[in-house]
């Protein structure tokens, strides 16, 4: 048997700034969006679904961080910082965004996400 966690989908009231964040900071582009706003499902490439909620509370705890692979930590975390997130006590590598999200960076050895990513492991067109 073999498992994988297929999404995670996260509530966010502004929608736009959390797709240019994971676009611009972990080149996760767009790979499908369902409805129209202000009640849009937008997922990312590698498992992150939007769920948008304009009333939203950006409240702490619906989740406890997500854990992000890059092949290049210093790269996405400048990226990061430039767009306004705060660093986290844990480490230079976690981090928060202004809906309160905490993603911890983690750096992937050698072309193990390339080999990963190339994969598409979705079905198309669900």
């Amino acid at each position: 048997m073999a498992s994988y966690l297929e999404h995670m989908a996260l509530k966010v009231s502004d929608i736009e700034w959390h797709v240019k964040f994971f676009e611009e900071v972990f080149d996760m582009p767009v790979r499908m969006t369902l409805g129209e706003a202000p009640n849009r499902k937008i997922w990312l490439h590698a498992g992150i679904q939007l769920n948008e909620e304009t009333d939203f509370e950006n409240v702490e705890g619906r989740a406890d961080h997500l854990g992000i692979m890059t092949d290049n930590v210093e790269e996405v975390l400048e990226k990061a910082y430039a767009l306004g997130v705060e660093e986290l006590p844990q480490g230079h590598n976690w981090i928060k965004l202004p809906s309160g999200i905490h993603i911890e960076v983690i750096g992937a050895k050698n072309d193990v996400l390339h080999e990963i990513l190339e994969k598409k492991p979705w079905l198309e067109n669900e």
